[in-house]
């Protein structure tokens, strides 16, 4: 589509129900042929250099034990990728990744690390979370340090850690880095004395050390991994420092925040709700949930300090990508908004929301599973963009060949996508049926699509 056209049709786009037109991203093949379905994927752009991106997702690769992650790192913009392994002295399963760099160009990498956690009868087990850090942009990881780690023991279970480091340049904490997590007293558990609970721990040196892990959540939720279940916790930092925390659980969209870089939290708030819970039925998929995604507006422009949570809910009858924002500091927030604009309650099927808010333009770019222009369990990708705060969307359809699901293959959790001065990239798994020789393998693969807009704007720029 040119640009004058989509200018034109602009409103049109916003109101109206039309059928996803391919749009100018490139798609470039991320994990390696010898990564046994890989998945669970988080993406960061070092904002000293926004060539290099890294990648992060679980994989298997024979060559290494237990199942390992793996980083990815990119010095030409997402183009090529360099596979570099996590480490992993105990062979343990390593999960749950997530990518962030700080101001100064230093990557963060947070992951699950466990043994045991679902067999009470293995002779080794463990549950612990680290967090990596890398200073030449992910080709090497030169120190491992601990948040938590539980030894001999399967419980308690720590579970979706999410690193971030605070880039606000006005922030009296900047350089902190931050993460939360769901602490299962026994994962799934149906005792109703065992609980689920959102903890929180910080670093004050740059990711060296990490502080004693405490309890955020005032109430907690079930040990069954559903609904019930206090789970997607998101770090987002503002202008000033403030470090908020969403969660979703039996009482809806949780919130609670820090005025002293995460030293201490105030009562939890219920900002939201998600309508039939978290857990979600999405045929073809495994599991598929609606959990929140936070972030907040850290660029100079309008909507400066604008917190805005993004999840999956059904209200309209099937899956539906929603947002919600606060301009306040999270005192009020407006009405839920429907990312999607695919016709209302179609039947189609829209699943595994991520967001990222660039910092240098403030537009809000969010990427998600679409089956708008499918049947069955075939399916695509969207990406949506907002340059007016989140008030309204123009979506995107991604150029990554439509592809069908299978029940049978682990296809994770989330995807990841990232933002800086215009450049968007999401990487997202996909099920594939053969290898690259044509032979049938059936399994998932690893795509970025790489976006490049005119900043602030809807302009796609080649």
């Amino acid at each position: 589509m040119k640009v004058s056209t989509l200018f034109s049709l602009l409103p049109v786009l916003i109101f109206l129900n039309v059928k996803l037109l391919a749009q100018s991203n490139k798609i470039v093949h991320v994990s390696k042929e010898d990564d046994f379905f890989p998945a669970e994927t988080s993406v960061a752009i070092n904002p000293q250099n926004p060539k290099n991106i890294i990648c992060a997702f679980i994989a298997r690769v024979k060559e290494y034990k237990g199942t390992t992650n793996f980083t990815y790192s990119s010095f030409d913009g997402g183009e090529s990728w360099l596979r570099v392994p996590t480490a992993n002295p105990d062979e343990r399963i390593e999960g749950d990744d997530a990518v962030a760099f700080g101001n100064d160009g230093m990557a963060y990498h947070s992951y699950i690390s466990f043994y045991g956690s679902w067999d009470y009868n293995w002779k080794r087990q463990s549950s612990g979370i680290y967090v990596d850090a890398s200073n030449d942009g992910g080709r090497t990881w030169f120190r491992r340090s601990v948040v938590v780690d539980h030894i001999n023991t399967s419980a308690p279970m720590e579970d979706k850690p999410y690193v971030i480091a605070d880039n606000s340049k006005d922030s009296k904490f900047k350089n902190n880095v931050y993460l939360a997590w769901t602490h299962f007293a026994v994962y799934g558990s149906y005792n109703h004395a065992d609980s689920s609970q959102i903890y929180f721990s910080r670093s004050v040196d740059s990711g060296k050390t990490f502080s004693t892990p405490m309890r955020i959540s005032d109430t907690g939720g079930d040990c069954i991994d559903s609904s019930n279940t206090v789970e997607g916790a998101i770090t987002a930092v503002g202008p000033e420092g403030q470090v908020y925390v969403v969660w979703a659980g039996p009482k809806g969209l949780v919130m609670t925040e820090s005025l002293d870089g995460g030293k201490t939290f105030g009562a939890n708030k219920v900002i939201g709700y998600i309508y039939h819970g978290w857990d979600k039925e999405v045929p073809g998929i495994g599991r598929a949930n609606g959990m929140p995604v936070t972030k907040i507006d850290n660029s100079y422009g309008p909507n400066r300090g604008t917190i805005y949570v993004n999840w999956i809910d059904d209200r309209n009858g099937d899956p539906d990508v929603f947002l919600k924002y606060s301009r306040d500091e999270g005192k009020t927030w407006s009405n839920s908004i429907r990312v999607n604009d695919d016709k209302l309650k179609n039947g189609k099927y829209q699943f595994f929301t991520w967001m990222a808010v660039d910092p240098g333009d403030g537009s809000v770019n969010i990427a998600f599973y679409d089956r708008r222009d499918y049947d069955s369990t075939i399916t695509g990708l969207t990406l949506a963009r907002s340059t007016d705060g989140g008030k309204t969307f123009v979506n995107y359809k991604i150029n990554q060949a439509p592809f069908n699901c299978s029940k049978k293959l682990f296809f994770g959790d989330y995807i990841g996508i990232d933002a800086y001065n215009g450049e968007v990239i999401t990487t997202y798994m996909f099920f594939k049926n053969e290898d690259i020789n044509g032979k049938p393998r059936p399994g998932t693969a690893v795509n970025s699509a790489i976006f490049h807009f005119k900043p602030g704007s809807q302009q796609q720029l080649n």
